[in-house]
């Protein structure tokens, strides 16, 4: 969840143009080796280990890289065994028995085994974990390892979403120390050198069970300013760019024989949260009228030009329960005046927005205050780092409203969490959440949340924004990288050049 950390300035951008590797890099008197994909990116992990706040940062650059799950979840969105080789599930679909892959070592050179697994999905599930899907885990009454090859997860009642919420645990070695600066996972890539503030590399891994990577290599370039990154591609010192901020770099790329602009699927939401355990948010009629006052169509113009999506739900449209609900979000400033008058504040309130401190958030930010302020709602920015965010909203839930992108699918079901950051309770969406995950079937999950999307919107729980667009600007001569934005995940092993 968190994002945009350390990164370089563009005068170093510009001097590490000369580092491009080009289409091969050939060992004098031998073949042609593949080349190093160099990879810009704003997102630098807080650390590597994604069970301690690593952030959206370790997600994009580890995972199907250097970690794997018992399952990985496709560009396309679609669950598949990887970790893996089969599973079953009991009758009563209370029991999973997992056989794992044949031949699967760790970078360290210890042999996987399900001891590994194990305790992988109970680092997950543990209380100190910062996992975003520890919660969906909570299910798991047991995990038993009864020999090398088998794992059985025993559950406390019936998980629909179980494998696709182990798609989220990465297998670590048991035995590793020190996770927050070191790995050791069964990935294609082996972790090379990460210099924060910088850089982070990725080596082929020899030893690896499956198919190798088709570059020698990735390095992710991290940067503060998205000017600084295009200009790094523009230069050659990137071969790509994981995701555009913004529209005003694109005519650059676009109808430039030199690049490729790819538009994929996007899961990340602009969420104007609100802390619905306090006053004034605790009345969905003030939240309503603060919806209503916002123009969404006006703010996804001004900060993505014709890009994005406006969503009206937490729920975006790769969601199996998706449908459109922004007829329940429309902009009308005299009806936010009547909601805030019925809810005992004709003359508006005054209330601090906690803002983290990169793109879009202080625009967006900027955007809100003017807005609420024809309602007579007074706005007071507070500029926070995403670090402070973490702490401040997210921990300890001291905030009366802020701003924050969700990249996750599947999410709605925080709402059912009545102690999630934001604080929405309701007894019959918590009731249809966990009914939808006890489900049978898949039709009978889908039903049941979109009716709990529907309720939540009409709370007006929080202030869906828009969807963001998944821009991914690359070298013409590169092929083989992913192009939706998926969980934040970005799969490098299929990239190559020429």
């Amino acid at each position: 969840m968190n994002r945009k950390f350390a990164g370089v300035a563009v005068a170093l951008a510009l001097a590490l143009a000369a580092c491009g590797s080009g289409p091969e890099d050939a060992a004098p008197g031998g073949p042609a080796q593949p080349a190093t994909i160099e990879i810009g990116s704003l997102y630098e992990p807080q650390n590597l280990d994604n069970t301690a706040g690593g952030g959206q940062g370790i997600t994009e650059a580890f995972n199907g890289n250097v970690y794997e799950g018992l399952f990985r979840l496709t560009d396309a969105g679609k669950v598949e065994p990887l970790l893996a080789e089969s599973h079953t599930v009991s009758d009563d679909g209370l029991t999973y028995t997992f056989k794992l892959r044949k031949g699967v070592t760790f970078h360290s050179g210890k042999a996987l085994t399900s001891a590994d697994v194990k305790a992988s999905i109970e680092r997950v599930t543990a209380e100190d974990s910062q996992s975003a899907r520890k919660g969906n885990l909570e299910v798991i009454k047991s995990v038993e390892a009864p020999d090398d090859g088998t794992v059985v997860v025993t559950l406390k009642h019936r998980s629909i979403s179980l494998v696709y919420n182990l798609s989220y645990v990465w297998v670590v070695n048991a035995d590793a120390k020190d996770r927050a600066t070191t790995a050791d996972g069964t990935g294609p890539y082996k972790l090379g050198a990460w210099k924060r503030g910088s850089t982070l590399s990725l080596e082929p891994f020899p030893g690896y069970w499956g198919a190798k990577p088709a570059n020698g290599g990735v390095v992710f370039h991290y940067f503060t300013d998205a000017s600084a990154l295009n200009n790094a591609l523009l230069t050659g010192a990137v071969d790509v760019v994981t995701s555009q901020q913004g529209p005003d770099a694109l005519s650059q790329f676009d109808n430039n024989p030199d690049y490729k602009v790819s538009e994929g699927k996007s899961t990340t939401k602009l969420l104007l949260a609100f802390n619905d355990r306090k006053a004034p948010f605790d009345k969905p009629q003030v939240r309503k009228a603060v919806a209503a006052a916002i123009d969404d169509a006006k703010l996804l113009e001004s900060v993505w030009a014709g890009h994005g999506t406006l969503i009206g739900s937490m729920v975006p449209p790769t969601d199996p329960w998706y449908e459109d609900l922004t007829s329940l979000d429309t902009y009308d400033v005299e009806a936010a005046k009547r909601e805030l008058a019925a809810a005992g504040y004709p003359k508006g309130f005054r209330f601090t927005l906690d803002t983290p401190n990169y793109d879009p958030h202080p625009t967006a930010a900027t955007f809100i205050k003017s807005e609420l302020a024809k309602v007579g709602v007074t706005v007071d920015i507070n500029v926070i780092t995403a670090d402070e965010w973490y702490t401040k909203v997210y921990k300890n839930h001291d905030f009366a409203a802020t701003l924050q992108e969700h990249v996750n699918d599947r999410d709605v079901v925080w709402y059912g969490n009545p102690d999630f950051y934001w604080g929405y309770d309701d007894e019959q969406v918590t009731k249809w959440i966990d009914e939808a995950e006890r489900a049978p079937s898949e039709a009978e999950q889908t039903e049941l949340l979109k009716k709990a999307n529907r309720k939540i919107a009409e709370d007006a729980a929080g202030d869906w924004l828009y969807l963001y667009p998944q821009i991914v600007v690359a070298a013409s001569d590169l092929s083989g990288y992913p192009v939706n934005g998926l969980n934040s995940q970005f799969y490098a092993y299929g990239i190559k050049k020429g």
